[in-house]
Protein backbone atom coordinates (compact mmCIF):
# COMPACT_ATOMS: atom_id res chain seq x y z
CA UNK A 1 0.00 0.00 0.00
CA UNK A 2 1.27 3.67 -0.94
CA UNK A 3 0.76 6.51 0.81
CA UNK A 4 -0.03 9.94 -0.34
CA UNK A 5 -3.07 11.60 -2.76
CA UNK A 6 -3.92 9.60 -5.86
CA UNK A 7 -4.08 12.66 -8.63
CA UNK A 8 -7.50 12.68 -9.73
CA UNK A 9 -7.98 10.90 -13.23
CA UNK A 10 -9.67 13.63 -15.76
CA UNK A 11 -13.15 13.69 -15.74
CA UNK A 12 -15.18 12.17 -19.15
CA UNK A 13 -16.03 15.52 -21.00
CA UNK A 14 -17.81 13.29 -23.54
CA UNK A 15 -19.41 10.46 -24.41
CA UNK A 16 -18.35 7.24 -27.10
CA UNK A 17 -20.61 4.04 -27.29
CA UNK A 18 -18.70 1.09 -29.17
CA UNK A 19 -21.62 -0.72 -31.07
CA UNK A 20 -21.25 -4.04 -32.58
CA UNK A 21 -22.76 -3.42 -35.73
CA UNK A 22 -23.44 -7.28 -36.85
CA UNK A 23 -22.32 -8.80 -39.53
CA UNK A 24 -24.51 -7.20 -41.78
CA UNK A 25 -28.47 -8.28 -41.14
CA UNK A 26 -29.74 -5.40 -39.50
CA UNK A 27 -32.32 -7.49 -37.70
CA UNK A 28 -29.06 -9.17 -35.38
CA UNK A 29 -28.38 -5.25 -34.45
CA UNK A 30 -28.94 -5.77 -30.52
CA UNK A 31 -32.16 -3.63 -28.64
CA UNK A 32 -29.21 -1.37 -27.02
CA UNK A 33 -27.51 -0.42 -30.23
CA UNK A 34 -30.79 0.77 -31.72
CA UNK A 35 -31.20 2.41 -28.72
CA UNK A 36 -28.19 4.34 -28.53
CA UNK A 37 -28.62 5.01 -32.01
CA UNK A 38 -31.90 6.78 -31.67
CA UNK A 39 -30.21 9.23 -29.31
CA UNK A 40 -26.75 9.32 -30.82
CA UNK A 41 -25.56 13.11 -32.24
CA UNK A 42 -22.50 11.09 -34.35
CA UNK A 43 -22.87 7.60 -36.07
CA UNK A 44 -18.75 7.11 -36.71
CA UNK A 45 -19.18 4.09 -39.39
CA UNK A 46 -17.37 1.70 -40.23
CA UNK A 47 -18.44 0.01 -43.55
CA UNK A 48 -19.97 1.60 -46.53
CA UNK A 49 -23.46 0.41 -46.09
CA UNK A 50 -23.29 1.39 -42.27
CA UNK A 51 -25.71 4.86 -42.90
CA UNK A 52 -27.95 3.00 -45.10
CA UNK A 53 -28.42 0.63 -42.08
CA UNK A 54 -28.75 2.87 -39.66
CA UNK A 55 -31.51 5.21 -41.71
CA UNK A 56 -33.40 1.97 -42.62
CA UNK A 57 -33.49 0.80 -38.67
CA UNK A 58 -34.41 4.57 -37.49
CA UNK A 59 -36.43 5.01 -40.47
CA UNK A 60 -34.84 8.04 -41.39
CA UNK A 61 -35.26 9.39 -45.06
CA UNK A 62 -32.50 9.66 -47.35
CA UNK A 63 -30.20 12.52 -47.71
CA UNK A 64 -31.23 14.63 -51.05
CA UNK A 65 -29.16 16.13 -53.01
CA UNK A 66 -30.65 20.05 -53.19
CA UNK A 67 -31.53 21.65 -56.18
CA UNK A 68 -29.10 23.73 -58.18
CA UNK A 69 -29.34 27.45 -56.71
CA UNK A 70 -31.86 25.92 -53.62
CA UNK A 71 -30.36 25.76 -49.94
CA UNK A 72 -29.91 22.61 -48.70
CA UNK A 73 -32.64 20.79 -46.13
CA UNK A 74 -32.15 20.57 -42.35
CA UNK A 75 -30.42 16.83 -42.01
CA UNK A 76 -31.96 14.64 -40.12
CA UNK A 77 -31.01 12.30 -37.45
CA UNK A 78 -27.18 11.95 -36.76
CA UNK A 79 -24.27 13.57 -38.21
CA UNK A 80 -22.53 10.68 -40.29
CA UNK A 81 -18.74 10.79 -40.15
CA UNK A 82 -17.43 7.83 -41.97
CA UNK A 83 -14.61 6.23 -39.83
CA UNK A 84 -12.87 3.60 -42.99
CA UNK A 85 -11.45 6.03 -44.86
CA UNK A 86 -10.18 9.15 -44.50
CA UNK A 87 -10.72 12.24 -46.89
CA UNK A 88 -7.89 11.11 -49.40
CA UNK A 89 -9.81 7.71 -49.96
CA UNK A 90 -7.76 5.40 -48.42
CA UNK A 91 -8.43 3.20 -45.37
CA UNK A 92 -7.71 4.94 -41.93
CA UNK A 93 -5.27 3.40 -39.59
CA UNK A 94 -6.47 2.29 -35.90
CA UNK A 95 -4.65 5.55 -34.69
CA UNK A 96 -6.64 7.49 -36.98
CA UNK A 97 -10.05 6.32 -36.56
CA UNK A 98 -9.06 6.90 -32.43
CA UNK A 99 -8.07 9.99 -33.18
CA UNK A 100 -11.02 10.54 -35.31
CA UNK A 101 -13.42 9.18 -32.47
CA UNK A 102 -12.03 11.43 -29.30
CA UNK A 103 -12.61 14.25 -31.78
CA UNK A 104 -15.98 13.67 -31.79
CA UNK A 105 -16.35 12.54 -28.69
CA UNK A 106 -15.04 15.32 -26.59
CA UNK A 107 -18.34 17.44 -27.80
CA UNK A 108 -21.06 15.02 -28.79
CA UNK A 109 -22.87 11.84 -27.94
CA UNK A 110 -21.06 9.45 -30.52
CA UNK A 111 -21.94 5.99 -31.50
CA UNK A 112 -18.66 3.44 -33.04
CA UNK A 113 -20.51 1.23 -35.34
CA UNK A 114 -18.57 -1.50 -35.92
CA UNK A 115 -19.00 -4.47 -38.25
CA UNK A 116 -19.51 -7.89 -36.17
CA UNK A 117 -18.23 -7.30 -32.52
CA UNK A 118 -16.04 -3.96 -31.38
CA UNK A 119 -13.67 -6.60 -29.15
CA UNK A 120 -13.48 -9.50 -31.67
CA UNK A 121 -11.24 -9.03 -34.35
CA UNK A 122 -11.71 -5.22 -34.34
CA UNK A 123 -9.58 -2.04 -33.72
CA UNK A 124 -12.26 -1.44 -30.39
CA UNK A 125 -9.75 -2.08 -28.23
CA UNK A 126 -7.67 1.20 -29.75
CA UNK A 127 -9.95 3.25 -30.44
CA UNK A 128 -11.30 3.12 -26.60
CA UNK A 129 -7.91 3.41 -25.06
CA UNK A 130 -7.40 6.66 -26.88
CA UNK A 131 -10.53 7.37 -25.46
CA UNK A 132 -9.20 6.44 -21.87
CA UNK A 133 -6.24 9.03 -22.63
CA UNK A 134 -8.25 11.83 -23.97
CA UNK A 135 -10.61 11.13 -20.35
CA UNK A 136 -12.91 10.35 -22.67
CA UNK A 137 -16.31 8.48 -21.31
CA UNK A 138 -16.90 5.12 -23.14
CA UNK A 139 -18.79 1.85 -22.93
CA UNK A 140 -19.44 -1.31 -24.81
CA UNK A 141 -22.41 -2.93 -26.82
CA UNK A 142 -21.45 -6.30 -27.73
CA UNK A 143 -22.77 -6.99 -31.48
CA UNK A 144 -22.95 -10.01 -33.50
CA UNK A 145 -19.78 -11.71 -34.38
CA UNK A 146 -19.56 -12.45 -37.96
CA UNK A 147 -17.32 -15.88 -36.86
CA UNK A 148 -20.55 -17.59 -35.56
CA UNK A 149 -23.06 -15.62 -37.20
CA UNK A 150 -21.79 -16.38 -40.99
CA UNK A 151 -21.61 -19.63 -40.71
CA UNK A 152 -25.30 -19.92 -39.00
CA UNK A 153 -26.49 -18.68 -41.90
CA UNK A 154 -25.15 -21.28 -44.37
CA UNK A 155 -26.47 -23.80 -41.93
CA UNK A 156 -22.75 -24.79 -40.33
CA UNK A 157 -22.83 -25.22 -36.62
CA UNK A 158 -19.48 -24.90 -35.36
CA UNK A 159 -20.22 -27.42 -32.56
CA UNK A 160 -22.14 -30.35 -32.61
CA UNK A 161 -22.32 -33.73 -30.31
CA UNK A 162 -18.76 -35.24 -32.02
CA UNK A 163 -16.95 -31.87 -32.43
CA UNK A 164 -16.54 -29.39 -29.26
CA UNK A 165 -13.65 -27.65 -30.23
CA UNK A 166 -13.52 -24.58 -32.88
CA UNK A 167 -10.09 -22.42 -33.48
CA UNK A 168 -10.75 -19.12 -35.24
CA UNK A 169 -7.60 -18.17 -37.53
CA UNK A 170 -6.56 -14.85 -39.23
CA UNK A 171 -4.99 -15.39 -42.36
CA UNK A 172 -2.16 -13.20 -43.22
CA UNK A 173 1.69 -13.42 -41.65
CA UNK A 174 2.74 -16.49 -41.11
CA UNK A 175 0.85 -19.51 -39.49
CA UNK A 176 2.29 -22.66 -38.55
CA UNK A 177 -0.84 -24.97 -39.54
CA UNK A 178 0.45 -27.97 -38.04
CA UNK A 179 -0.99 -26.90 -34.57
CA UNK A 180 -4.60 -27.68 -36.49
CA UNK A 181 -4.05 -30.86 -37.78
CA UNK A 182 -6.12 -32.40 -35.77
CA UNK A 183 -10.18 -32.61 -36.44
CA UNK A 184 -11.28 -29.60 -34.80
CA UNK A 185 -13.51 -27.27 -36.50
CA UNK A 186 -11.55 -24.43 -38.48
CA UNK A 187 -12.85 -21.07 -39.04
CA UNK A 188 -10.75 -18.67 -41.39
CA UNK A 189 -11.02 -14.71 -41.58
CA UNK A 190 -9.64 -13.05 -44.35
CA UNK A 191 -8.59 -16.34 -46.16
CA UNK A 192 -9.85 -16.02 -49.55
CA UNK A 193 -6.50 -15.27 -50.88
CA UNK A 194 -4.33 -17.63 -48.69
CA UNK A 195 -6.94 -20.81 -49.05
CA UNK A 196 -4.85 -22.26 -51.48
CA UNK A 197 -1.57 -22.21 -49.18
CA UNK A 198 -3.98 -22.99 -46.03
CA UNK A 199 -5.38 -26.05 -47.48
CA UNK A 200 -1.95 -27.40 -49.11
CA UNK A 201 -0.68 -26.85 -45.72
CA UNK A 202 -3.16 -28.23 -43.59
CA UNK A 203 -3.06 -31.44 -45.80
CA UNK A 204 0.81 -31.58 -45.28
CA UNK A 205 0.25 -31.76 -41.57
CA UNK A 206 -1.92 -34.44 -41.71
CA UNK A 207 -5.82 -32.96 -42.31
CA UNK A 208 -7.40 -35.60 -44.75
CA UNK A 209 -7.41 -34.43 -48.29
CA UNK A 210 -11.32 -35.04 -48.47
CA UNK A 211 -11.98 -32.70 -45.48
CA UNK A 212 -15.11 -30.51 -46.09
CA UNK A 213 -14.69 -26.86 -46.50
CA UNK A 214 -17.48 -24.19 -47.17
CA UNK A 215 -16.47 -20.43 -48.35
CA UNK A 216 -19.68 -18.10 -47.56
CA UNK A 217 -19.89 -14.54 -49.19
CA UNK A 218 -21.41 -11.95 -47.69
CA UNK A 219 -22.38 -13.41 -45.07
CA UNK A 220 -25.90 -12.50 -43.13
CA UNK A 221 -27.29 -10.90 -46.26
CA UNK A 222 -29.50 -11.57 -49.13
CA UNK A 223 -26.08 -11.96 -51.47
CA UNK A 224 -24.93 -14.80 -49.62
CA UNK A 225 -23.62 -17.30 -51.35
CA UNK A 226 -22.03 -20.67 -50.18
CA UNK A 227 -19.74 -22.41 -52.23
CA UNK A 228 -18.66 -25.78 -50.55
CA UNK A 229 -15.56 -28.20 -51.40
CA UNK A 230 -12.82 -30.59 -50.04
CA UNK A 231 -9.23 -29.35 -48.86
CA UNK A 232 -8.01 -30.59 -51.95
CA UNK A 233 -10.07 -28.80 -54.33
CA UNK A 234 -11.24 -25.80 -52.74
CA UNK A 235 -7.88 -23.48 -53.94
CA UNK A 236 -9.20 -24.41 -57.32
CA UNK A 237 -12.96 -24.25 -57.05
CA UNK A 238 -12.57 -20.93 -55.31
CA UNK A 239 -10.51 -19.10 -58.67
CA UNK A 240 -13.34 -20.98 -60.68
CA UNK A 241 -16.14 -19.28 -58.90
CA UNK A 242 -14.09 -16.11 -58.49
CA UNK A 243 -15.44 -15.91 -54.95
CA UNK A 244 -14.10 -12.47 -53.49
CA UNK A 245 -14.14 -11.49 -49.91
CA UNK A 246 -15.41 -10.42 -47.38
CA UNK A 247 -15.86 -14.38 -46.99
CA UNK A 248 -15.83 -16.48 -43.96
CA UNK A 249 -14.57 -20.04 -44.69
CA UNK A 250 -15.27 -23.51 -42.53
CA UNK A 251 -13.25 -26.29 -42.48
CA UNK A 252 -14.20 -29.60 -40.71
CA UNK A 253 -16.92 -32.29 -40.34
CA UNK A 254 -19.41 -30.10 -39.65
CA UNK A 255 -19.59 -28.52 -43.10
CA UNK A 256 -21.52 -31.75 -44.23
CA UNK A 257 -24.43 -30.60 -42.28
CA UNK A 258 -25.30 -27.72 -44.41
CA UNK A 259 -26.93 -30.31 -46.60
CA UNK A 260 -29.82 -30.76 -43.89
CA UNK A 261 -29.62 -27.44 -42.37
CA UNK A 262 -29.24 -25.00 -44.87
CA UNK A 263 -32.24 -22.29 -44.00
CA UNK A 264 -31.43 -18.65 -45.26
CA UNK A 265 -30.24 -19.42 -48.55
CA UNK A 266 -33.39 -21.59 -49.09
CA UNK A 267 -35.59 -19.24 -48.49
CA UNK A 268 -38.45 -19.13 -51.42
CA UNK A 269 -37.66 -15.62 -52.55
CA UNK A 270 -33.70 -15.55 -51.51
CA UNK A 271 -32.49 -12.64 -53.21
CA UNK A 272 -35.13 -11.96 -55.05
CA UNK A 273 -35.37 -8.13 -56.04
CA UNK A 274 -38.96 -7.13 -55.91
CA UNK A 275 -40.18 -4.06 -57.23
CA UNK A 276 -43.45 -2.87 -54.77
CA UNK A 277 -45.53 -0.44 -57.04
CA UNK A 278 -47.36 1.34 -54.18
CA UNK A 279 -48.05 4.69 -52.14
CA UNK A 280 -44.92 5.11 -49.99
CA UNK A 281 -47.29 5.03 -46.69
CA UNK A 282 -48.31 1.58 -47.01
CA UNK A 283 -45.43 -0.49 -48.87
CA UNK A 284 -44.02 -1.01 -44.97
CA UNK A 285 -45.49 -4.10 -44.32
CA UNK A 286 -45.79 -5.71 -47.34
CA UNK A 287 -41.85 -4.98 -48.02
CA UNK A 288 -41.32 -6.42 -44.67
CA UNK A 289 -42.84 -9.43 -45.61
CA UNK A 290 -41.31 -9.82 -48.62
CA UNK A 291 -37.60 -9.65 -46.49
CA UNK A 292 -39.04 -12.35 -43.99
CA UNK A 293 -38.97 -14.54 -47.22
CA UNK A 294 -35.67 -13.57 -48.45
CA UNK A 295 -36.46 -11.41 -50.98
CA UNK A 296 -35.42 -7.39 -51.44
CA UNK A 297 -38.35 -5.43 -52.08
CA UNK A 298 -37.20 -2.04 -53.69
CA UNK A 299 -40.41 0.07 -53.42
CA UNK A 300 -41.29 2.58 -56.25
CA UNK A 301 -44.14 5.46 -55.61
CA UNK A 302 -46.79 5.08 -58.42
CA UNK A 303 -49.57 6.20 -56.60
CA UNK A 304 -50.06 9.73 -54.17
CA UNK A 305 -52.85 9.86 -52.48
CA UNK A 306 -54.15 13.24 -51.89
CA UNK A 307 -57.15 15.66 -50.83
CA UNK A 308 -60.30 16.00 -53.20
CA UNK A 309 -60.39 19.49 -55.03
CA UNK A 310 -62.90 20.38 -53.61
CA UNK A 311 -63.43 19.12 -49.89
CA UNK A 312 -66.79 20.93 -49.68
CA UNK A 313 -68.43 16.84 -50.82
CA UNK A 314 -66.85 15.55 -47.48
CA UNK A 315 -67.44 18.32 -45.21
CA UNK A 316 -71.05 17.87 -46.27
CA UNK A 317 -71.10 14.34 -45.59
CA UNK A 318 -69.25 14.46 -42.46
CA UNK A 319 -71.91 16.63 -40.88
CA UNK A 320 -74.88 14.06 -42.34
CA UNK A 321 -73.16 11.32 -41.00
CA UNK A 322 -72.89 13.68 -37.23
CA UNK A 323 -76.48 14.97 -38.02
CA UNK A 324 -77.83 10.87 -38.30
CA UNK A 325 -78.31 11.12 -42.19
CA UNK A 326 -76.83 7.73 -42.89
CA UNK A 327 -77.84 4.26 -42.02
CA UNK A 328 -74.40 3.02 -42.70
CA UNK A 329 -71.36 4.07 -44.27
CA UNK A 330 -68.93 1.46 -46.24
CA UNK A 331 -64.86 2.06 -46.43
CA UNK A 332 -63.86 0.52 -49.18
CA UNK A 333 -59.92 0.62 -48.22
CA UNK A 334 -57.49 1.98 -45.77
CA UNK A 335 -56.83 5.04 -47.19
CA UNK A 336 -60.92 5.87 -47.06
CA UNK A 337 -60.69 5.39 -43.11
CA UNK A 338 -57.60 7.67 -43.04
CA UNK A 339 -59.74 10.23 -44.86
CA UNK A 340 -62.54 9.93 -42.79
CA UNK A 341 -60.92 9.70 -39.73
CA UNK A 342 -58.51 13.15 -40.84
CA UNK A 343 -61.52 15.03 -41.37
CA UNK A 344 -62.71 13.87 -38.05
CA UNK A 345 -59.93 15.58 -36.18
CA UNK A 346 -60.19 18.50 -38.18
CA UNK A 347 -63.68 19.20 -36.52
CA UNK A 348 -63.26 17.75 -33.39
CA UNK A 349 -64.85 14.41 -33.69
CA UNK A 350 -64.40 11.36 -32.21
CA UNK A 351 -65.38 7.71 -33.28
CA UNK A 352 -68.57 8.42 -30.76
CA UNK A 353 -69.87 10.42 -33.47
CA UNK A 354 -70.46 6.62 -35.04
CA UNK A 355 -72.99 5.57 -32.44
CA UNK A 356 -76.07 4.12 -34.30
CA UNK A 357 -74.23 4.13 -37.30
CA UNK A 358 -73.47 0.65 -39.32
CA UNK A 359 -70.33 0.11 -40.65
CA UNK A 360 -69.10 -2.00 -43.37
CA UNK A 361 -65.32 -2.94 -44.53
CA UNK A 362 -64.19 -4.06 -48.13
CA UNK A 363 -61.72 -6.47 -46.50
CA UNK A 364 -59.72 -7.52 -43.68
CA UNK A 365 -56.75 -4.83 -43.50
CA UNK A 366 -59.53 -2.08 -43.96
CA UNK A 367 -61.56 -4.05 -40.74
CA UNK A 368 -58.02 -3.46 -39.29
CA UNK A 369 -57.91 -0.08 -39.52
CA UNK A 370 -61.55 1.16 -38.27
CA UNK A 371 -60.46 -1.44 -35.58
CA UNK A 372 -57.62 0.97 -34.58
CA UNK A 373 -60.18 3.85 -34.35
CA UNK A 374 -61.82 2.24 -31.84
CA UNK A 375 -64.72 0.81 -34.25
CA UNK A 376 -65.66 -2.55 -35.28
CA UNK A 377 -67.23 -3.66 -38.59
CA UNK A 378 -70.57 -4.64 -38.56
CA UNK A 379 -70.02 -6.38 -42.14
CA UNK A 380 -66.99 -7.82 -43.38
CA UNK A 381 -67.36 -10.55 -46.60
CA UNK A 382 -66.32 -13.81 -46.08
CA UNK A 383 -65.98 -14.65 -49.44
CA UNK A 384 -64.39 -12.61 -52.08
CA UNK A 385 -62.85 -9.01 -50.18
CA UNK A 386 -63.62 -6.52 -53.05
CA UNK A 387 -66.92 -4.18 -53.23
CA UNK A 388 -68.54 -7.40 -55.29
CA UNK A 389 -68.06 -9.01 -52.91
CA UNK A 390 -69.65 -6.45 -50.51
CA UNK A 391 -72.44 -5.97 -52.45
CA UNK A 392 -73.01 -9.91 -52.10
CA UNK A 393 -73.49 -9.87 -48.51
CA UNK A 394 -75.42 -6.63 -48.08
CA UNK A 395 -78.64 -6.95 -46.69
CA UNK A 396 -81.40 -5.12 -49.23
CA UNK A 397 -83.22 -2.03 -48.27
CA UNK A 398 -85.49 -3.25 -45.74
CA UNK A 399 -88.59 -0.20 -44.78
CA UNK A 400 -89.77 -1.50 -41.95
CA UNK A 401 -86.21 -2.51 -40.17
CA UNK A 402 -83.88 0.37 -42.09
CA UNK A 403 -85.46 3.79 -40.67
CA UNK A 404 -82.80 5.14 -43.04
CA UNK A 405 -82.14 4.08 -46.74
CA UNK A 406 -78.84 5.94 -47.18
CA UNK A 407 -75.09 5.07 -47.40
CA UNK A 408 -72.26 7.08 -47.17
CA UNK A 409 -69.29 6.10 -49.27
CA UNK A 410 -66.54 7.95 -48.84
CA UNK A 411 -63.75 6.48 -51.91
CA UNK A 412 -61.06 7.43 -54.46
CA UNK A 413 -61.33 9.51 -57.12
CA UNK A 414 -61.42 6.92 -59.82
CA UNK A 415 -63.47 3.83 -57.74
CA UNK A 416 -65.12 1.97 -60.29
CA UNK A 417 -69.27 1.98 -60.13
CA UNK A 418 -69.50 -1.89 -59.12
CA UNK A 419 -70.86 -0.72 -55.12
CA UNK A 420 -72.51 1.87 -55.70
CA UNK A 421 -75.23 0.27 -58.96
CA UNK A 422 -74.90 -3.14 -56.36
CA UNK A 423 -76.57 -0.93 -53.50
CA UNK A 424 -79.11 0.83 -55.79
CA UNK A 425 -80.25 -2.31 -57.08
CA UNK A 426 -80.81 -3.45 -53.30
CA UNK A 427 -82.58 -0.44 -52.77
CA UNK A 428 -80.53 1.77 -51.01
CA UNK A 429 -79.11 5.40 -51.95
CA UNK A 430 -75.65 5.92 -52.16
CA UNK A 431 -73.76 9.39 -51.55
CA UNK A 432 -70.62 8.69 -53.29
CA UNK A 433 -67.84 11.39 -52.01
CA UNK A 434 -64.80 12.16 -53.23
CA UNK A 435 -62.59 11.40 -49.66
CA UNK A 436 -59.01 11.71 -51.42
CA UNK A 437 -57.39 11.60 -55.01
CA UNK A 438 -54.62 8.97 -56.40
CA UNK A 439 -52.21 11.04 -58.26
CA UNK A 440 -49.78 9.47 -60.55
CA UNK A 441 -46.43 10.18 -58.91
CA UNK A 442 -43.31 11.62 -60.08
CA UNK A 443 -41.28 8.64 -62.67
CA UNK A 444 -38.46 6.75 -60.77
CA UNK A 445 -34.77 7.22 -61.63
CA UNK A 446 -33.08 6.27 -64.73
CA UNK A 447 -31.45 2.96 -63.21
CA UNK A 448 -35.09 1.74 -61.90
CA UNK A 449 -36.79 2.42 -65.39
CA UNK A 450 -33.91 0.29 -67.17
CA UNK A 451 -34.18 -2.10 -64.55
CA UNK A 452 -38.13 -2.48 -64.99
CA UNK A 453 -37.74 -2.51 -68.92
CA UNK A 454 -34.68 -4.97 -69.10
CA UNK A 455 -35.40 -7.84 -66.19
CA UNK A 456 -33.30 -7.24 -63.56
CA UNK A 457 -36.51 -7.05 -61.26
CA UNK A 458 -36.95 -10.89 -60.42
CA UNK A 459 -40.76 -9.89 -59.60
CA UNK A 460 -43.53 -7.14 -59.22
CA UNK A 461 -46.46 -6.94 -57.10
CA UNK A 462 -49.55 -4.97 -58.22
CA UNK A 463 -51.82 -4.21 -54.92
CA UNK A 464 -54.24 -2.13 -57.21
CA UNK A 465 -55.33 -1.79 -60.93
CA UNK A 466 -54.00 1.70 -60.26
CA UNK A 467 -50.93 0.59 -59.54
CA UNK A 468 -50.32 -1.02 -62.48
CA UNK A 469 -51.56 1.42 -65.41
CA UNK A 470 -49.00 4.13 -63.11
CA UNK A 471 -46.07 2.09 -62.79
CA UNK A 472 -46.40 1.67 -66.70
CA UNK A 473 -47.45 5.18 -67.06
CA UNK A 474 -44.48 6.32 -65.79
CA UNK A 475 -42.08 3.63 -65.97
CA UNK A 476 -43.01 1.18 -69.32
CA UNK A 477 -43.51 -2.74 -69.15
CA UNK A 478 -42.10 -4.94 -66.97
CA UNK A 479 -39.53 -7.33 -68.87
CA UNK A 480 -41.10 -10.66 -69.75
CA UNK A 481 -38.89 -12.71 -67.09
CA UNK A 482 -40.13 -10.75 -64.18
CA UNK A 483 -42.97 -12.87 -62.56
CA UNK A 484 -46.09 -10.38 -62.20
CA UNK A 485 -48.26 -11.41 -58.86
CA UNK A 486 -51.32 -9.53 -58.34
CA UNK A 487 -53.75 -8.69 -55.51
CA UNK A 488 -56.66 -9.72 -57.32
CA UNK A 489 -59.21 -10.10 -60.32
CA UNK A 490 -59.62 -6.93 -61.20
CA UNK A 491 -56.01 -6.32 -61.00
CA UNK A 492 -55.11 -9.54 -63.04
CA UNK A 493 -57.59 -8.06 -65.82
CA UNK A 494 -55.75 -4.68 -65.84
CA UNK A 495 -52.47 -6.22 -65.61
CA UNK A 496 -53.57 -8.31 -68.83
CA UNK A 497 -55.18 -5.61 -70.40
CA UNK A 498 -51.33 -3.75 -70.49
CA UNK A 499 -49.82 -6.75 -71.53
CA UNK A 500 -48.47 -8.29 -69.11
CA UNK A 501 -48.65 -12.06 -68.06
CA UNK A 502 -49.74 -12.75 -64.52
CA UNK A 503 -48.11 -15.47 -62.68
CA UNK A 504 -49.49 -15.54 -59.32
CA UNK A 505 -52.66 -14.04 -58.09
CA UNK A 506 -53.88 -14.21 -53.90
CA UNK A 507 -56.20 -16.37 -52.70
CA UNK A 508 -58.03 -13.19 -50.75
CA UNK A 509 -57.16 -9.22 -51.77
CA UNK A 510 -54.77 -9.05 -49.02
CA UNK A 511 -51.28 -8.14 -49.11
CA UNK A 512 -49.88 -10.61 -46.56
CA UNK A 513 -51.64 -13.56 -49.01
CA UNK A 514 -50.58 -11.77 -51.83
CA UNK A 515 -46.62 -11.96 -50.70
CA UNK A 516 -47.39 -15.64 -49.25
CA UNK A 517 -48.79 -16.60 -52.96
CA UNK A 518 -45.76 -15.30 -54.69
CA UNK A 519 -43.53 -17.04 -51.78
CA UNK A 520 -45.30 -20.14 -52.68
CA UNK A 521 -44.45 -19.86 -56.78
CA UNK A 522 -40.65 -19.14 -55.55
CA UNK A 523 -40.74 -22.55 -53.24
CA UNK A 524 -42.04 -24.59 -56.15
CA UNK A 525 -39.60 -23.22 -58.61
CA UNK A 526 -37.01 -23.50 -56.75
CA UNK A 527 -38.04 -27.43 -56.13
CA UNK A 528 -38.53 -28.14 -59.67
CA UNK A 529 -35.19 -26.68 -60.23
CA UNK A 530 -34.00 -28.68 -57.58
CA UNK A 531 -35.35 -31.60 -58.46
CA UNK A 532 -34.42 -31.67 -62.41
CA UNK A 533 -30.64 -31.45 -60.95
CA UNK A 534 -30.64 -27.40 -62.31
CA UNK A 535 -28.49 -25.01 -60.57
CA UNK A 536 -31.48 -23.10 -58.82
CA UNK A 537 -31.23 -19.49 -60.66
CA UNK A 538 -33.64 -16.36 -59.86
CA UNK A 539 -36.03 -15.26 -62.71
CA UNK A 540 -33.88 -12.66 -63.66
CA UNK A 541 -31.06 -14.91 -64.51
CA UNK A 542 -32.57 -16.36 -67.16
CA UNK A 543 -32.53 -15.82 -70.65
CA UNK A 544 -35.18 -13.37 -71.96
CA UNK A 545 -35.77 -15.34 -74.95
CA UNK A 546 -36.42 -18.25 -73.20
CA UNK A 547 -39.23 -16.48 -71.13
CA UNK A 548 -40.69 -15.00 -74.61
CA UNK A 549 -40.97 -18.63 -75.89
CA UNK A 550 -42.67 -20.35 -72.71
CA UNK A 551 -45.10 -17.11 -73.12
CA UNK A 552 -45.69 -18.54 -76.31
CA UNK A 553 -46.33 -21.98 -75.83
Amino acid sequence: MTSGKTPDKPSPTGWVSFVGGGPGDPGLLTVRAVELLRSAEVVVTEAPEHEAMVRAVLGLPAPVEPAEGAEPEAPVGPLFVDGGFGDDGQPLTNAARGRLVVKHGKKSRVVRLMTGDPFMYASGPEEAQACVKAGIGFEIVPGVSAVAAVPAYAGIPLTDKNHREVAVVTCGGTIDWRQYADNRTLVLLSGVGAIGEAARSLMEAGRSPQTPVAVTRVGTTTEQSTLTSTLADVAADVRAARVAPPAIIVIGDVVNLRETLSWFETKPLFGWRVLVPRTKEQAGSLSSRLRDFGGVPEEVPTISVEPPRNPLQMDKAVRGLVEGRYEWIAFTSVNAVKAVREKFEEYGLDARSFSGLKIAAVGDKTAEAIAAWGLRADLVPTGEQSARGLVEEWPPYDDVLDPINRVFLPRADIATEVLVTGLGELGWECDDVTAYRTVRAAPPPAPTRDAIKTGKFDAVVFTSSSTVRNLVGIAGKPHPSTIIAVIGPATAKTAEEHGLRVDVMAPKPDVDLLVDALADFGAARRAALVEAGQPVTKPSDRKASGRRKAAAK
